[in-house]
């Protein structure tokens, strides 16, 4: 089955590109989705107390805003909501096939009398082609589960955090709990009054500072929803009060020292306990990592059945973990809340480009792509959310939103100039990766940490290096010098051009 444009994924970049493709009254497209229902990370993330960080207002699309959250910040299952809101008020949720895992895609440049196609094989046993190819997987999508001796040795229930295991009952139980990244910090108060003992293993000391979360009043629903402009002025005061925090970040890092006083002061209030206020005390820069947002957390921690292990993990046994100092810690359940194979991007789909180059092989090094959409030997393949998009102190879904015009002016570039396939020049893509490389060493994310926003060889490459602003001027449009190109073949099927 042939189509102009083929999307894998359908969390919010898939969404969107979808929604942008119909509003420009393109509707020859498809979908490529693995599981059973659209939603990504905000699908698969279905534990205990999953909830975004970022404020409501400002996580969700400019186009179509939603004046009726129930708190500052949304909750997982109402992220999810909207995006199924999204999905059929836009049609796009025809558009999608689900249980449709994508394995292989393949350039096809064509013998000149036919245009080129992207042959994506799946796990179906399926062939489709698209003249045009676009991820939307993201960089949270894979479960990361960490290389500890003995791990499948063990004989109760153990799950990684975007897998909970809802069948599971904590109550009155031993629960080990492995990591205190962003997911650790929502779940260990959840489930901490259900469980009789949790454990918490932690290697390294997260940054927890305070979330200003609360429900929304009835009548500020009610006033945004009614009133013009309110909606709009509370999203602009979010957006610049985030905004701002990118100075910090990646302008002067020095600032972060403000933030560090503020977050030893608040340590200091929260745990009374001078040894597990100690032991909760990062070893490195704030922000060289990402920093956390909780109000509960650390209360959780000051819990009789709760208990906060620092030694490293030696090995799981069958009953439980054993950690280097020789103590074994029994456990009835292990939650692997380890985070997610970052850096891979595509992996572990096989992206094969002009000339036989795989894309896994391109990236050996660490990942890269222009503006972090397009790679070079890889024509008409546009990535979202990919390499150098990550943020962190904003709002994704902006920088989703510059993407979608950027691949837009890409799409229209090729009907209007009637081209079969436009691919970023690699010194192009070579001059981006050096910049951002060199403009990334001044940031906060270069201080002295490793964080899964680098790759195994200590190489960030998850992260915009600038304010998103910054970059919503750079994806303003494709310039044309960045690209070469070549012609539609004359006798061109009619009707499948993007």
């Amino acid at each position: 089955m042939s189509h102009s444009v083929l999307i894998i994924g359908s969390g919010f970049g898939g969404i969107g590109m979808a929604i942008r493709l119909k509003q420009a009254g393109l509707h020859d497209f498809v979908i490529l989705e693995k599981a059973d229902e659209l939603g990504g990370t905000w699908r698969d993330n279905t534990y205990p107390g999953a909830a975004c960080d970022v404020p409501s207002h400002l996580y969700s699309f400019s186009f179509e805003r939603k004046t009726d959250w129930t708190r500052r910040f949304p909750p997982q299952g109402e992220i999810l909501d909207y995006l199924r809101h999204c999905a059929r008020k836009y049609g796009v949720l025809p558009h999608i096939r689900f249980g449709t895992e994508v394995t292989e895609a393949r350039f096809d440049a064509g013998d000149g009398q036919s245009n080129a196609v992207w042959r994506v094989s799946t796990s179906e046993g399926d062939e489709l082609t698209a003249r045009v190819l676009i991820s939307a997987c993201g960089q949270l999508n894979r479960p990361a589960l960490p290389a500890i001796e003995g791990r499948e040795s063990f004989t109760g229930p153990s799950f990684h955090s975007a897998r909970w295991d809802h069948g599971v009952d904590l109550q009155g139980r031993k629960v080990a709990v492995i990591g205190t990244g962003a997911s650790a910090i929502q779940i260990v108060p959840e489930i901490a009054a259900e469980a009789g003992r949790l454990v918490v293993f932690q290697r390294s000391a997260p940054y927890v500072i305070q979330k200003p979360d609360r429900p929304y009043r009835r009548w500020e629903r009610m006033l945004l929803a009614a009133v013009p402009g309110v909606y709009e002025l509370s999203r602009a005061k979010i957006y610049a009060l985030y905004e701002s925090r990118a100075v910090g970040f990646v302008k002067y890092p020095r600032l972060m020292k403000i933030m560090e006083k503020a977050f030893r002061k608040g340590l200091e209030a929260q745990v009374p306990d001078p040894a597990l206020r100690d032991s909760l005390v990062p070893d490195y820069p704030m922000g060289c990592k990402r920093i956390l947002v909780s109000s509960d957390y650390y209360p959780a921690l000051n819990r009789p059945n709760v208990h906060l292990v620092t030694d490293p993990i030696a090995r799981i046994t069958p009953t439980g973990v054993t950690t280097a100092d020789g103590t074994d810690h029994e456990a009835d359940v292990i939650v692997h809340a380890t985070g997610f194979l970052s850096t891979d991007f595509l992996a572990p789909m096989k992206i094969t480009g002009v000339g036989g180059r795989e894309l896994n092989d391109v990236w050996r090094h660490g990942a890269a792509a222009h503006l972090g959409i397009t790679v070079s030997g890889f024509p008409n393949l546009f990535l979202l959310y990919g390499p150098y998009t990550n943020l962190g102190h904003n709002s994704i879904i902006y920088m989703l939103e510059s993407q979608y015009r950027y691949v837009m002016g890409c799409l229209g570039a090729l009907r209007k100039a009637d081209l079969d396939w436009i691919d970023v020049r690699p010194g192009v893509l070579d001059a981006f990766g050096r910049e951002m490389q060199e403009r990334l060493r001044s940031t906060v994310w270069e201080t002295g940490c490793a964080s899964w926003y680098m790759n195994a060889e200590g190489k960030v490459v998850n992260n915009w290096p600038g304010f998103t602003f910054a970059y919503r001027r750079a994806t303003r449009r494709p310039d044309p010098r960045d690209f070469r190109a070549r012609r539609a073949a004359p006798l061109a099927t009619p009707g499948t051009r993007a």
